[in-house]
């Protein structure tokens, strides 16, 4: 087949780098120095996989900046751009993946779309109206940031929004480029596959909320948080896993997913929904007030990253606690090597580590590293278990 990606983030990189394994792929992106590192097998990304697959030769990928090209070329367009949440619209932007689409049927008529980028529930309905098409499939990804090719690679599922011919050879498609044995596939009505992206996050959400109130409750009462959770998941209903505290859920999925789903909700009874979006806020407030009272004159925020081998900080917890701390008057400083700038919020970012160190009163870091086990007095994190 021939696959054209429209958005080389980490999904779209990831679908494009998976898909060349077996089918001719053009990987599009309107950034021309992302294009250029590509053609050159870097990646603009921390990936360990994505990083591996652009050194092999065997696959069948073209990085392209042309657009026109890249929609007569292809069976299927694949769309990958952001769909960031807008806070006054109350939903998701989803403004780039209309302008592919329309800007695709201008060139082709018969182009057939699969949406990978996160939607709200019924968009796909709505845009295949709009535009008067049937040929937009909405297929949802469920990948990590820092491990997207990886979970590509070894999918939990593949959810394709059509029970149709089409959909089983869409679904055919991704199945045949995975590494995974035993894979389960489910086809969809478009709607059904846009909520169990939402609610699949949601709930992802809702776990890494309800580990850190047990945490909070711990603190305020002076209990071992981690005798707690490691009796609590010793129940299999509830297992050992996703259970490490941290400073809230963050990153580019989980807090607009939850957003967008409790959007959805409108006039429809629910209660716990709109606490997994106030737990987050109540999360921060709670670890900036314990850090506030230990009176620091000067705090040290390590990495504003959100995991462990991951590059990005969009939404990350540790950025809300920052601006909290802030807010009292106290002087922030910031250790993180993927900024270039001299300056984040107007806090210094300190090139240094060994400086930094030596400036910081308190060290706030969401995750524990080893370069901090010299200075452990001086860090403050809830990283329990020592995991993402």
């Amino acid at each position: 087949m021939k696959i054209s990606v429209f958005g080389l983030g980490y999904v779209g990189l990831a679908n494009a780098l998976l898909l060349s394994q077996n089918e001719q792929v053009k990987a599009y992106d309107i950034v021309d120095e992302k294009i250029e590192m590509l053609q050159k097998g870097k990646s603009p990304i921390v990936d360990k996989e994505i990083e591996t697959f652009l050194k092999r030769d065997d696959l069948q990928i073209e990085f392209t900046t042309s657009f026109e090209e890249s929609v007569k070329f292809a069976d299927y367009l694949l769309i990958a751009t952001p769909t960031d949440y807008d806070e006054e619209k109350n939903c998701f932007n989803t403004s780039t993946v209309e302008d592919v689409i329309q800007r695709a049927l201008d060139i082709r008529s018969d182009s057939t779309f699969i949406i990978k980028s996160t939607v709200p529930v019924g968009y796909t309905e709505s845009i295949r109206q709009k535009f008067g098409t049937n040929n937009i499939i909405f297929s949802p990804e469920f990948l990590r940031e820092g491990k997207a090719l990886y979970d590509d690679l070894y999918p939990s599922r593949i959810i394709i929004g059509e029970d149709s011919d089409r959909g089983l050879e869409v679904a055919n498609m991704f199945k045949e480029n995975t590494l995974k044995e035993d894979i389960s596939v489910l086809r969809v009505h478009s709607t059904e596959a846009e909520a169990i992206k939402l609610f699949s996050n949601t709930y992802l959400a809702m776990r890494v909320a309800y580990f850190n109130e047990l945490d909070t409750y711990a603190l305020s009462r002076n209990l071992n948080a981690k005798e707690i959770i490691e009796g609590v998941g010793l129940d299999p209903r509830i297992g050992s896993h996703y259970n490490n505290p941290s400073f809230g859920y963050g990153g580019y999925c989980l807090p607009k997913d939850s957003k967008q789903l409790l959007a959805n909700y409108n006039d429809v009874p629910q209660n716990i929904m709109t606490a997994i979006v106030d737990a987050n806020q109540t999360r921060k407030d709670f670890i900036a007030d314990q850090i506030i009272h230990k009176v620091p004159k000067v705090v040290g925020i390590y990495r504003l990253t959100m995991k462990t081998d991951s590059d990005n900080f969009r939404q990350s917890a540790i950025q809300g606690i920052m601006k909290r701390i802030k807010a009292k008057g106290i002087e922030v400083i910031v250790y993180e090597p993927n900024l270039k700038d001299e300056k984040f919020f107007n806090s210094e970012v300190i090139r240094s580590l060994s400086d930094f160190k030596k400036e910081a009163d308190v060290i706030v870091s969401n995750r524990m590293d080893s370069d901090l086990k010299d200075v452990k007095d001086k860090v403050y994190t809830r990283d329990i278990f020592g995991k993402n």
